[in-house]
């Protein structure tokens, strides 16, 4: 737990959430007559709402993105090293607000919500969701809170696809799009990735077709073997050799199946926790939203003229060791970008942490994303800085 809470904290926070009632109709002709939304808000909006940044997260990620929910936290929110009093994205100056998107298991609507038409957990009849919808979703979410055009709409990785995607649908709604470690498809290889994840999960006999809140299971043995791979892909070979290399955990081989290497035992605790902390059926859900993705394909898969019609500037950040996402995804967005005759700047930091760099502060990193936010800051016009 924290001894006391650090001065570029935004301190003790507690989720909320937002009902909303108006129906949301799907990409895929289903329709949510009603819903629910958990949010967290950092900072204070100011007179006519146009300091609000929105933060999307990515496929594990939610709405804890900063500060704690009580002194017994362990750690801050998923972000906290980039939000906050003096950060890059200043508390002092902006008001935030993280969502967890729809079908997540983290208080939004989603798998383990009831069903209102059976009674029970939707389970793997939950409608099956899409970045678009989500972009439906934090709509409305703006509107509840009275924000006609954020100030800047951030994400890394699946949220920089949102914002992406915002960027696009609605584009008077938004000055600033920051597109972090990020793509403008998935590539064949990375839709392979999900599918064995997918693969694992619905294969492990305590799925039960994704009916296994009924039976009070959990197909842990499948969240494991899915989160062991997604986190292989998440790290840089040099990254892994660096942190493990081929270190043995008792100093000598066993000569049996047991972890031996140190990696091993790292790759079994990281899907041993994820699996009791994390849904099976909205892993399913969110993998298949990032293999959906791909905002060229209503307009003649042509990336261009999709981002012919934003009209805010741009920011697009890559990582040299992403192999996931890799800088060259990036670069196809920047050329894109500047095809459509749009603003936008791009920085490829360096860093051996592969796909995961976006979450840590890398000095260099967080200086480009704070001077970023600086312009964000200076684009709000001065007498609308005043406090609400």
């Amino acid at each position: 737990m924290p001894q006391s809470i650090p001065a570029d904290s935004v301190g003790i926070v507690s989720p909320q959430t937002i009902h909303f009632d108006q129906p949301l109709k799907l990409s895929c002709d289903r329709t949510l007559e009603s819903y629910d939304l958990v949010i967290e808000t950092y900072g204070t909006l100011n007179a006519d709402a146009s300091n609000a940044v929105l933060i999307c997260h990515a496929l594990s990620g939610n709405h804890h993105v900063a500060g704690f929910h009580s002194m017994e936290d362990k750690k801050p929110g998923w972000w906290d090293s980039a939000i906050g009093p003096g950060k890059p994205i200043d508390t002092d100056k902006f008001f935030v607000i993280s969502l967890n998107n729809l079908g997540g298991c983290h208080g939004s609507t989603g798998p383990q919500s009831i069903n209102p038409e059976t009674g029970k957990p939707f389970g793997p009849d939950f409608p099956i969701m899409t970045v678009a919808d989500w972009v439906e979703s934090q709509l409305r979410l703006a509107n509840h809170f009275g924000i006609s055009q954020w100030a800047a709409i951030v994400g890394g990785s699946l949220g920089g696809m949102q914002a992406l995607q915002w960027s696009i649908n609605y584009p008077e709604r938004l000055r600033h799009c920051m597109v972090i470690a990020a793509a403008p498809k998935l590539s064949a290889q990375n839709i392979a990735f999900n599918e064995v994840a997918r693969q694992a999960i619905s294969r492990d006999p305590d799925f039960n077709d994704g009916h296994f809140y009924e039976e009070g299971k959990v197909p842990k043995t499948g969240l494991m073997l899915a989160r062991m791979l997604g986190h292989i892909t998440y790290l840089s070979d040099d990254g892994m050799r660096d942190k493990f290399g081929r270190e043995l955990r008792e100093g000598k081989l066993s000569y049996d199946f047991n972890p031996q290497f140190e990696v091993e035992s790292y790759l079994r605790y990281q899907g041993e926790r994820f699996s009791t902390a994390f849904d099976a059926n909205t892993y399913m859900l969110m993998t298949k939203a990032l293999d959906y993705f791909d905002p060229a394909a209503d307009f003649d898969h042509c990336l261009p003229l999709a981002l012919a019609q934003a009209r805010c500037k741009f920011m697009v950040i890559s990582f040299t060791t992403d192999w996931r996402f890799s800088p060259e995804r990036s670069r196809e967005i920047v050329d894109a970008l500047v095809d459509a005759e749009k603003q936008v700047s791009y920085a490829e930091i360096d860093s051996s942490h592969g796909h995961d760099a976006f979450l840590i502060p890398n000095p260099r990193y967080m200086d480009i994303f704070a001077a970023y936010m600086q312009q964000v800051s200076a684009d709000i016009p001065r007498q609308q800085k005043e406090a609400k």
